[in-house]
């Protein structure tokens, strides 16, 4: 089987494509502690404005806050919202090993350790705070909403929801694939100090990659913004344990306990979570609102998919903060 390996990876960080001194806004380099670990984040700000109401955001599977989040971040500070947007521990800039880890425990602990540091900053109001995340990071919205009564609102785009009705919906060859590498990764792990990686995105035949669809790669590629594949495979890897813990990672289980307004926003076409999922979730939520387009799982970041989604997201978060 084709199988992708970096025995050394260190702190990479990514392209930076947002000027930290814009009109309206100014962006600050911000950092804060998660279990020991120093995690890198940027905090925009509205220019005259006051402890204005924040935004956290996160990125989802194997993302990093420089893939696409600053043009949300940059329309929500436009409307005077303060936005904090993180990466988590070993990506990005962000100290902390193994490089790239996605761990859905490891990924909630530190978007606590971010809500912490938002809640102490003074230029911030901490006490209306909402929550943004993406694919992967939408379903660690939704644990971290369950938890923590002090949120405001949640925006929760093309959600994963459900790691078992995610595996149901991939064929048997690539499950099979998929714990032959997470068992080589877990043997690594326990009896080595190298890790075993494999592709985040790949494509169907090729090399193997946990996101596999036939939309994966050139999605990842139009999120990112890059247009070399080769720079992109830079950032592409993950350990393979993530093939057992995504398995029986279940956010839809914490559904009932969000207390605070939703958006759900759901793929009609996504190939990569079951379509229904987002809808299914949204009606656990007590105070859910639930739309959906007829797009794709990675459609959502760029062109006119991103046009009519940022507005209404804006618009939720300003009715719910302000």
């Amino acid at each position: 089987m084709a199988e992708f390996t970096m025995d050394c990876v260190e702190a990479r960080p990514g392209i930076d494509r947002q000027a930290t001194e814009t009109p309206g806004f100014r962006r600050v380099d911000q950092t804060f502690v998660s279990h020991g670990i120093r995690c890198g984040a940027w905090l925009y700000l509205p220019e005259g404005l006051a402890r204005p109401p924040v935004v956290v955001m996160a990125h989802g599977f194997g993302g990093q806050r420089w893939m696409r989040l600053p043009a949300y971040a940059e329309r929500f500070v436009q409307r005077g919202l303060a936005v904090f947007v993180f990466d988590y521990r070993g990506f990005n800039d962000s100290e902390g090993r193994p490089r790239n880890y996605i761990n859905p425990s490891r990924h909630v602990a530190d978007w606590a350790a971010a809500l912490a540091h938002v809640r102490s900053l003074p230029m911030v109001d901490g006490r209306r705070m909402a929550l943004w995340g993406t694919s992967f990071s939408a379903g660690h919205v939704m644990v971290v909403a369950a938890r923590d009564p002090g949120i405001a609102a949640i925006v929760l785009q093309v959600p994963f929801t459900d790691g078992v009705a995610t595996a149901m919906n991939y064929s048997p060859p690539f499950q099979l694939r998929c714990i032959y590498h997470g068992l080589r990764d877990l043997w690594a792990a326990a009896f080595g100090d190298r890790r075993h990686h494999v592709r985040i995105a790949g494509t169907p035949g090729g090399a193997f990659g946990m996101m596999s669809t036939p939309d994966a790669m050139e999605g990842m590629m139009r999120v990112t913004g890059i247009t070399d594949e080769k720079e992109y495979q830079q950032h592409n890897f993950c350990p393979a344990d993530i093939a057992f813990t995504l398995t029986f990672y279940r956010p839809v289980r914490h559904a009932k306990k969000i207390a605070c307004p939703a958006l759900v926003i759901g793929a009609e076409k996504d190939s990569l979570f079951p379509p229904d999922g987002p809808r299914k979730a949204a009606a656990r939520m007590p105070r859910a609102t639930y739309i959906s387009l007829p797009m794709t799982h990675f459609e959502p970041y760029v062109g006119e998919p991103f046009e009519k989604l940022v507005v209404r997201m804006g618009d939720f978060l300003q009715t719910h903060l302000k």
